[in-house]
């Protein structure tokens, strides 16, 4: 399976072939699309949600391409309902292929969900049961999508908010065994991991012990709300909608001291704050990186020798 970022029908790339750096990125806006344009500072790479860019033209698809001419371009899908009984939508699937092929990402990615049932469709990434018969759909639907955009796609764990009683599988397992079968790439939401590890009481590091981080080629954070279930116990939202916490940051900080440096995409997608703002949750993440980088990581080596 092919994991360039060029497409294998395009002799001649319109853009830059490089995979993402290990630096962190943003999700693209429009309203802070001037002032990147005008800043001279770098930034890692972009992300942007696939489900935006389907229509033909306008200005999304003129301010995407003038951040692409630019920057490393990650994509991520939000409605294909990898873990829909009702299989992939081929029209949906069409459309995010032309995405992929008219910008050419260095990366795309889905999350480990559903979101479609047969003509139906929900305003929410729901949770799939870990089950063996989930396993082979899920799988089988990834390998469909990797397939037809003819390179290999990251899948992204869930923030959950239930359990299911018939599930057979831990989720750490269930996403190895994706993996291996489809041949995929993992993307971590370690915020993702904390909202999951309160709102069902596991600790979050044994989640990360059991994790394949050898698969894991970029990672996502985010800001979570805080609120109380109907038992007055914590309660968890993946709101994207403030900066990432502190114990957040510091389950970063181990997985990179582990990993060596990996792209890291800073998730804010309600309350969008102004760029500067979003700037300096960058910079933040972007000191871990440096500080955990190789050359921190060849020290602790020696150190251990």
């Amino acid at each position: 399976m092919r994991s360039t970022p060029c497409s294998p029908q395009t002799e001649t790339p319109r853009f830059s072939c490089a995979p993402l750096p290990p630096r962190a990125g943003a999700g693209l806006k429009p309203g802070h699309v001037d002032q990147i344009l005008a800043d001279d500072r770098p930034v890692g790479f972009f992300e942007v949600h696939a489900e935006n860019y389907m229509g033909a033209g306008g200005a999304p698809h003129r301010a995407l391409t003038a951040i692409r001419e630019r920057f490393p371009l990650s994509v991520h899908g939000v409605g294909l309902s990898i873990g829909s009984e009702s299989g992939i939508d081929p029209t949906h699937l069409e459309r995010l292929a032309r995405v992929v092929e008219r910008y050419e990402p260095a990366m795309v990615s889905e999350h480990l969900a559903w979101s479609s049932h047969e003509t139906g469709y929900f305003n929410d990434l729901l949770p799939v049961p870990y089950t063996a018969e989930t396993l082979d759909r899920v799988a089988r639907h990834v390998s469909q999508v990797q397939e037809r955009l003819k390179r290999r796609i990251l899948i992204e764990n869930p923030s959950t908010y239930v359990l299911f009683e018939n599930s057979t599988m831990a989720e750490t397992d269930f996403i190895r065994e994706i993996a291996a079968r489809s041949g995929c790439g993992l993307l971590l939401d370690i915020n993702n991991v904390f909202v999951s590890a309160t709102n069902h009481s596991f600790q979050p590091l044994q989640y990360l012990r059991r994790f394949p981080l050898e698969l894991v080629e970029e990672i996502h954070l985010a800001g979570h709300a805080e609120d109380l279930d109907d038992e007055g116990e914590p309660l968890l939202i993946d709101a994207h909608d403030r900066p990432v916490a502190e114990a957040v940051w510091k389950l970063f900080e181990i997985v990179i001291s582990q990993t060596g440096p990996l792209p890291t995409l800073i998730e804010w997608n309600n309350d969008v704050p102004d760029w500067p703002v979003l700037r300096r949750e960058l910079s933040l993440a972007d000191a871990i990186l440096d500080r955990l980088g190789p050359a921190s990581l060849l020290g602790s080596r020696h150190a251990a020798e």
